[in-house]
């Protein structure tokens, strides 16, 4: 029973860590829509995986560091891949220019980045309070912020095709290696003591386990995301700055 416990949550680790493979061979052969929604899945299974190990109290350092490496290929490699064959094929970027070794850098630093993020996260012997992150995860970062990015542009090339996204997309993958890296606060995904908050919560989880099972609906997807990132991000600076006052 005690192998079974630990097996479950490291299962669906597993399973994240392969679909981040498979994710990456996809892209390299032009599915790009397919690719992305196989990252939305990685998320759905890093949630999974999650509540798994803590209804089971089955939490381990093995599974900790195990995680890791399955977050870094599925929402760090995974879709600095992604990005990239979408800067070919979506952004008009054209191989072997200056263009496309600047989203190549782009997304090397994001990889990097990602990389530090999850090593910072897995040694950090000072912690925010309970219920924050140091930094932005790599899973808002790459699994909800890049995917939804570019399944918004596979579901419609028009809007893509008007956009400069040869710039665009090397800026948002800096901001968001940025992001990961820094010191500032961000809010887990956690119950709170506002009702309202946690049924905002329950309420976004189910939608976008639909969105991600049914295939549908990128642009909630897309949208959530960047709500997301942007009020994560003000969230944990008003935390700080109210920390810093009562001190």
């Amino acid at each position: 029973m005690s192998i079974l416990r630990y097996t479950i949550p490291n299962g669906f680790t597993a399973l994240s860590l392969l679909l981040g493979v498979a994710s990456i061979a996809t892209a390299q052969f032009g599915s790009l829509e397919l690719a992305a929604w196989i990252i939305v899945w990685c998320g759905l299974l890093d949630t999974m995986d999650g509540v798994a190990a803590r209804l089971l109290k089955a939490t381990s350092e093995f599974g900790a560091e195990f995680d890791s490496m399955a977050d870094l290929v599925a929402f760090g490699v995974a879709p600095a891949v992604l990005v990239l064959n979408a800067g070919l094929d979506l952004a008009g970027v054209e191989y072997d220019t200056g263009q496309f070794y600047v989203l190549a850098a782009a997304c090397g630093v994001f990889v990097l980045a990602g990389a530090m993020r999850l090593a910072r996260f897995n040694i950090a012997t000072s912690r925010p309070r309970a219920g924050w992150f140091i930094g932005v995860p790599i899973t808002a970062a790459g699994g909800g912020m890049l995917s939804s990015t570019v399944l918004v542009m596979s579901y419609h090339p028009e809007v893509a095709a008007s956009l400069p996204l040869n710039l665009y997309l090397p800026i948002l993958m800096f901001v968001l290696a940025l992001l990961m890296i820094s010191r500032l606060r961000f809010p887990k995904a956690t119950i709170r003591k506002s009702r309202f908050i946690n049924g905002f919560q329950a309420v976004n989880i189910a939608l976008i386990f639909y969105c991600a099972i049914t295939r549908s609906w990128p642009e909630y997807l897309f949208g959530i995301a960047v709500f997301l990132l942007i009020a994560g991000v003000i969230a944990g600076r008003i935390a700080k700055d109210t920390d810093e006052v009562r001190r």
